[in-house]
């Protein structure tokens, strides 16, 4: 049996578009480099072999119908399906990409990440590299975004599968000289309260999430994780911060572990998350292989 192949082709919905965007068939053959005729012709053509009307007249204005609504979202999935396809098909014929974007969780700990991108950089030197560290909800709208190749974060959004990497522990610690050590007995939520507590800030933007005890009197935001070990080393508050970010400040006795009588230590998950494995091309996967298996000598 011969299926039959599609009466339009993606110049017309890439002009359909252009004008939808643009306003105007005017400024849609600017952009296009095309005649405003040309752009004319295109839409007429288009819904002749559609049998349907993508725009109707308003006054003096071109008004998108209901079926041409439909019709636009449908098509821009279209339109940017094919330019996947289209940069995949780049990545395969040039072996590296030209360009990598990793988005990961500042919990995921630097000197790996560093090593990583070392690998990375002698096995393609080509590759134009972006590495960008986020708190909380930021590498999951990163993902929902399309804005990254690789992303590490605690929250898996759905939609998407990702791969356990690692467990990371917080610890609630305060100065080795902050008050509440001079209480000289376990402690419980009630002592925590009249002190600061610090917090890190979440960097994403659409739905911004708190995480840890909050109910401290008064409170400390910072946007950097590191910003938050200065300043409970520097005596500002208490806080829980990731254990392998503060092995030398506890080992030295700056930082002690508050004697709590519960809730003293946290956890948190990091997943590893290739937003479209279909299309990762030879840095995406390398990257992916080398964040594993660094993860499993932590």
């Amino acid at each position: 049996m011969i299926m039959s192949g599609p009466r339009t082709n993606l110049e017309q919905w890439h002009c359909f578009l252009a004008v939808v965007d643009e306003g105007s068939y005017a400024r849609a053959a600017e952009v296009l480099h095309k005649s405003q005729s040309a752009v004319t012709y295109t839409i007429q053509k288009m819904e002749e072999q559609l049998g349907v009307k993508v725009f109707a007249i308003q006054g003096r204005k071109s008004e998108l119908t209901e079926v041409g609504q439909m019709l636009y979202r449908r098509g821009r999935g279209l339109i940017d399906e094919a330019l996947r396809l289209e940069k995949s098909a780049k990545s395969v014929a040039a072996g590296w990409e030209p360009q990598l974007r990793i988005v990961s969780d500042t919990l995921f700990p630097s000197e790996i990440m560093l090593n990583c991108l070392a690998d990375l950089s002698e096995s393609c030197p080509d590759t134009r590299m972006e590495y960008v560290e986020t708190v909380l909800s930021g590498a999951e709208e990163a993902l929902l975004e399309r804005r990254c190749d690789v992303a590490i974060t605690g929250i898996v959004p759905p939609g998407f599968l990702g791969d356990h990497l690692m467990r990371v522990t917080f610890v609630a610690v305060a100065h080795r000289d902050h008050a509440l050590h001079q209480l000289g007995r376990e402690l419980d939520y009630h002592d925590l309260r009249p002190f600061r507590q610090l917090v890190v800030r979440d960097s994403g933007v659409r739905r911004q999430r708190d995480s840890g005890w909050l109910e401290a009197t008064q409170r400390l935001t910072v946007s950097r994780m590191d910003m938050s070990i200065k300043a409970v080393v520097r005596g500002l508050g208490f806080a829980w911060l990731p254990e392998p970010s503060i092995r030398r400040e506890l080992a030295s006795g700056e930082l002690t572990p508050l004697p709590m009588v519960e809730g003293g230590a946290r956890y948190a998950d990091l997943f590893l998350i290739l937003p479209d494995r279909d299309l990762a091309g030879a840095a995406t996967l390398r990257c992916e292989q080398l964040i594993k298996a660094a993860a499993q000598q932590v």
